[in-house]
This record gives structure tokens, C-alpha cells and sequence, in this order.
């Protein structure tokens, strides 16, 4: 049985601690956070801080659920202890230089440090996956996500769920989009180069909230172009609109994919009105298609296997130059090369 212990008691850890308690082969052993009130509220044992988890709990595993500023000294805590492996929530680090520093040091420590972005785990994006590589509909020329959350209108936006996210200097592309960029990263593989146009509509967020980033991939000989367009105060048609975050096409020479926002992945094939669905929508346990628990299970099994890891702090990496070129092309309003 792996032992595995959480630090952060947050928002967004329910998710990550309802998947260990699902997971087979994995016991929680322990949560820490600085609020105390939060770690009461599970039946869980509860640490006052990290130092003590770490001794008394002995977990195999560390999942910090913890914003960035507080990673890199849980990070470097973790590794000193020898832990088998640690997952770290995205935003990974501050900055680049924190994030290129933090992964030197695990990697010298031989201590396999894993990035919690969970959105290319996603049910519908492991079946898109499969269903491009084996030519389903033919010469991929362009994949549009349509983000539309709804939920940042008004004066009271994000309030009760997430305040952290009115006070962020950079919002949409640094907290929600980096789901993207990885998540293109996944079908089509390392961008050529970035173009983005962002934009403030809720004046009561300090960051960003809208805007649209082309991506230039190379699809083997052929241009294919990846397109995020994203604005929190719009929504789309489903019942949950977290579970998809919005609608998604892949279109190419022989037929279109399409994600809506029941979760329902279907194809139209070119010159065809009618389409056979791909994966049907369902009801799903945990976040947005249970990819919390899907991502889990992945480091869970490839520390027992010694299977390849997906989303090691390395390549990682790779996730926040993308972002700093689309910073830097909204900022500079020009095309970056990558």
C-alpha cells in the first residue's frame, strides 16, 4: 500500500483528497494546511505543518495542493526527507528561474517531482488522442477550444469559490490556460510559435479574463493551427459548465470532431450532415471527467510499473515558456517564435 499524504486543505484539494480515498492501492495517511479549521473537517489525521506530517506519517507519496509561492520550500522540504515521489499543483513555481531551480534539485536527488495538470487526462482528450493518431478523419488542419465558464460577470465574480482569482495579475492564460497549452502540447506536440491577444472585461479582476492565442504546430510537412478562445464572463450550452470548460472542434480533410459540454466526443465525417459519437456523455465521479483521480492513478501505477511518467516538472517546463511567449506576445503584439 502506497502512503500518501496532502499538503493544502483549499478549495481545490477536496478533488485531490477524494481521489486518493477512491484509488486502490493507496492509503491517505495524512493532511496538513495552515488553517486548522480545514484539516478538522476530515476524517483524515491532521498535521499542523509539513516537518511533522512528514516525520510522523512517513507517506511514500506528497501531494502539494499549495499556490506557487509556497512550493519551491515544500518542494525542497519533501526531497530532504526522501519521499518517493512528489506532485506539485500548477502554476508550478513563481517563476521560470524558480521552476528551472526547483527541477534541478529533485532531479539530482533522483526524486521524481510530477506536475499536477490534470485536463490532458480528461476522458474526451485521451479518446481525440486516439481518435487523430490513427487518421480518423484525415489531415488535421486546425483544433479550437471555445472557453466559456460563465461564472465572471459582476462585482461578486469568483467571491465565494476562489477569491485568490480577483487579486492575479495574470488570470486567464497563468491560472486556466496553461490547461491548453499542455493539453495541445498532448495532440499535436510542441508549439512553432505563439500569437495572443488578451484582454480585461470584469473591472474588478486585476488580470486578464478573455482573449485568444494561435498556436502554429507542425502537423509533418503541413501547417496545423491550434486556437484557444477563451472569456470567463460567457458561457456555453450544458448543464455543468465545469466539466468541459466549453466546446471544442478538430477539424480535417476527411471529417470534424467535436467536444461539447456534456462531455459527448462525436464525428462528422466530410460532407456528411449526421455523426457517430466517440465517447458518450456520462455522469462522471470527481472533477471534469474524474481527471484528478485519472492523473493519480497514472503516478500511482508508473512508480509501481516503471512506466514513463507524464508531466514531470522537466518537461514541464516546456509549459511555462509557452506562457511567457504568450505574455510577451499579447504585451508586445507580435508573433512569437518558440
Amino acid at each position: 500500500m502506497t502512503r500518501v499524504a496532502c499538503l493544502g486543505a483549499g478549495y481545490f484539494a477536496q478533488f485531490h483528497i477524494e481521489a486518493w480515498q477512491r484509488l486502490t492501492g493507496a492509503e491517505l495517511v495524512g493532511v496538513s494546511d495552515l488553517n486548522p479549521r480545514l484539516v478538522e473537517a476530515l476524517d483524515i489525521p491532521g498535521f499542523g505543518d509539513l516537518g511533522t506530517m512528514l516525520r510522523v506519517a512517513k507517506p511514500d507519496i506528497v501531494d502539494l495542493i499549495i499556490p506557487p509561492h509556497a512550493q519551491a520550500r515544500a518542494i525542497r522540504t519533501c526531497l530532504a526527507a526522501g519521499v518517493q515521489a512528489i506532485i506539485c499543483q500548477k502554476p508550478f513555481c513563481q517563476d521560470v528561474d524558480e521552476a528551472v531551480n526547483i527541477t534541478a534539485e529533485a532531479q539530482a536527488t533522483g526524486i521524481p517531482l510530477i506536475i499536477h495538470e490534470n485536463f490532458r487526462w480528461q476522458p474526451w482528450y485521451r479518446s481525440l488522442k486516439a481518435a487523430l493518431d490513427t487518421g480518423r478523419i484525415g489531415e488535421l488542419h486546425q483544433i479550437t477550444f471555445r472557453f466559456r465558464t460563465g461564472d465572471g460577470q459582476g462585482p461578486d465574480a469568483y467571491a465565494d469559490r476562489q477569491p485568490a482569482f480577483r487579486d492575479m495579475e495574470r488570470l486567464l492564460i497563468r491560472e486556466t490556460g496553461v490547461h491548453w497549452v499542455d493539453t495541445f502540447r498532448f495532440l499535436l506536440g510542441r508549439p512553432l510559435a505563439v500569437y495572443a491577444e488578451l484582454r480585461q472585461m470584469n473591472p474588478v479582476l486585476m488580470g486578464e479574463d478573455a482573449g485568444i492565442i494561435i498556436f502554429d504546430h507542425d502537423g509533418g510537412g503541413y501547417p496545423v493551427r491550434a486556437i484557444f478562445d477563451g472569456n470567463r464572463l460567457l458561457d456555453h450550452a450544458t448543464e455543468n459548465p465545469r466539466l468541459t470548460f466549453g466546446e471544442l472542434y478538430a477539424e480535417g480533410t476527411e471529417g470534424t470532431i467535436t467536444l461539447s459540454g456534456d462531455g459527448a466526443l462525436r464525428l462528422r465525417r466530410f460532407g456528411h450532415s449526421e455523426a457517430d459519437t466517440l465517447l458518450p456523455a456520462r455522469g462522471y465521479k470527481g472533477f471534469a471527467g474524474d481527471c484528478v483521480y485519472a492523473l493519480q492513478n497514472h503516478v500511482l501505477n508508473a512508480l509501481k510499473t516503471g512506466a514513463p511518467l507524464e508531466n514531470t516538472a522537466a518537461d514541464y517546463l516546456e509549459v511555462l515558456e509557452i506562457e511567457a511567449a504568450i505574455y510577451a506576445s499579447a504585451s508586445e503584439h507580435r508573433k512569437v517564435a518558440l
